[in-house]
């Protein structure tokens, strides 16, 4: 059988809004629904293909795709392949969406889909971590004491009596359909399938207890501000044999004392003397880890910026290092002796005390951006 255009086998256009979609589908379901046309196998294909035209149309990403690349893009099969690769648990399934509740389809003698046991986890732990640039810088492994949830030692766990231990409970529910089966979560067990039958001294209804509990955590290179480490199954314990939360690491950066984060990229102020300016130096930079020497040659103006190419902070990808960017700024003396100003008065006129004239010196902003194109 040819694939069929899903807006035609449901009748509707393709502006229609997802009620409409619906509201087609569930009028074409019952239509030819096999257990209200027994042996007839045009009207069970006429089913298949309502129920693959509706998954194509209810999912919002499968039906663009169909919108844009037609079946190549929708996915397994489409309208008007028998269901489009689609097998009758998959159809039923849908029956929750359409009649409400999950379905068993117990009254049509069809395998359902329905609910599963519920496998329980635990609830997550959210801590803050303060680091130093030089911990960022290198990455580090710390310990932290917490207090988690465990299971008690003691408690007992029993097959919950109400779901005989599946975690779900069925129905019957009359229908125009006929019979209807639906499965619904437990209500006793939450659908975990067990109860608490004996709790330990001290522990909460679901048999668990707060202790105190300490975890290594390592911290890679280059994590930043705000950064979350989700650490699996470190978290609080569940009951009944569940799964542990997991535990949720939030950075935090200690600012340093003279350096400045940017990204991966460091800042430092360098002040220097208006004589160390004017002649020339040698300084020190400090480092994230240890200090660097770095020449300031003769005539160096105020805010020049150099840089020390990967001396910043690594990559959390691991795609190199950031740069130290180096401001120089020109110190001015505001606190001079009688002979220090009679000095610079005498330097105060001559032409090498004079600006540059105008446009010679770049401004800030472009030596900035110079200094990131190279």
């Amino acid at each position: 059988m040819s694939k069929k255009d899903p807006y035609e086998v449901l009748g509707v256009g393709r502006n229609a809004a997802a009620d409409e979609i619906k509201k087609a589908y569930r009028k074409l379901a019952i239509k030819h629904h096999p257990d209200k046309n027994p042996g007839d196998h045009t009207a069970e294909d006429r089913f298949k293909e309502a129920a693959s035209a509706y998954e194509i149309l209810s999912d919002p990403d499968k039906k663009a795709r169909y919108d844009r690349f037609g079946h190549a893009g929708a996915g397994r099969g489409g309208a008007g392949s028998s269901g489009g690769g689609m097998n009758m648990d998959d159809i039923f399934s849908q029956f929750g969406d359409i009649f409400g509740g999950g379905f068993a389809g117990g009254g049509f003698g069809f395998g359902g889909g329905g609910q599963q046991r519920r496998t329980v986890k635990g609830s997550n732990l959210r801590v803050r971590m303060k680091l130093s640039l030089a911990e960022i810088h290198d990455g580090v492994e710390k310990q932290l004491k917490l207090q988690k949830l465990v299971r008690a030692k003691g408690t007992e766990y029993a097959t919950c009596s109400t779901c005989k231990g599946q975690g779900q409970v069925h129905r019957m529910q009359s229908t125009f359909l006929g019979q209807m089966q639906t499965v619904a979560t437990c209500p006793t067990c939450g659908g975990m399938g067990q109860t608490v039958s004996k709790r330990a001294p001290g522990s909460d209804a679901q048999g668990l207890v707060r202790e105190e509990s300490v975890v290594t955590v390592k911290i890679p290179p280059g994590v930043e501000e705000g950064m979350q480490l989700n650490l699996s199954g470190m978290g609080n314990e569940a009951p009944a044999g569940g799964i542990p939360g997991d535990l949720l690491v939030v950075i935090e950066e200690e600012d340093h004392a003279e350096l400045k984060r940017d990204g991966n990229n460091l800042h430092y102020e360098a002040f220097i003397t208006m004589v160390d300016a004017a002649l020339g130096a040698s300084i020190e930079v400090p480092l994230v880890v240890g200090k660097a020497k770095m020449k300031i040659e003769p005539g160096t103006q105020c805010n020049h910026i150099l840089r020390l190419k990967n001396k910043g902070l690594p990559s959390i990808n691991r795609h190199g290092h950031g740069d130290l960017f180096v401001h120089v700024m020109v110190w001015t003396p505001s606190d001079l002796s009688k002979d220090e100003k009679k000095a610079l008065e005498k330097l105060r006129d001559s032409p090498g005390m004079q600006p540059h004239p105008t446009g010679k010196d770049k401004g800030f902003f472009e030596r900035v951006r110079e200094m990131f194109a190279t």
